[in-house]
């Protein structure tokens, strides 16, 4: 088993949210790692975790915070791998927005990409996307979720439709 995947968040209260990461990426076939590392608490441990990552044989770190979010980014500016950040609206969070600009507002050089408010299952998506530019199986495994989402997407179209409710668009 090759771990390709690092989910890291600051508080084991982020959990709740970044497990959905977790979720998708074992239902997409991706092996990975969760821990804490926390950008102001553990500073240490998370220089370390960062310079140790790539040689560890991860291939994307997705990196939860909340409020002043500085988490993926100081593992961006460390790392040479791709980081994807997750917002979360934790306890000492102002609406969201805090995290959301901690993580999208990085200077040029370091760059985060970063998901909605809470969205770790769409890091884990993004994740195994990278992945499967390179794994195969995993590039077959995104596609064919995908496709499953359309195939939901059609079905809740023909439910309305037998429900009786007009659909000029088909």
């Amino acid at each position: 088993m090759s771990i390709e995947v690092g989910i890291i968040m600051g508080s084991d209260s982020d959990l709740n949210v970044m497990q959905a990461a977790a979720d998708i990426l074992k239902e997409l076939g991706v092996d990975y790692e969760l821990t804490v590392v926390s950008a102001h608490r553990t500073p240490l441990r998370m220089v370390e975790y960062a310079q140790k990552a790539k040689s560890r044989g991860l291939k994307v770190i997705i990196a939860g915070a909340g409020g002043a979010a500085h988490l993926p980014g100081m593992i961006a500016s460390i790392t040479p791998l791709p980081v994807i950040g997750v917002p979360v609206k934790s306890s000492n969070s102002i609406d969201g927005w805090d995290s959301v600009l901690s993580i999208l507002q990085m200077p040029n050089g370091v760059p985060v990409a970063t998901v909605a408010l809470n969205a770790a299952k769409n890091a884990g998506i993004l994740a195994a996307q990278i992945i499967g530019t390179a794994n195969e199986t995993v590039g077959n495994n995104v596609a064919d979720y995908k496709s499953n989402l359309e195939k939901e997407v059609l079905t809740k179209v023909n439910n309305l439709k037998e429900k009786g409710f007009e659909n000029n668009f088909d």
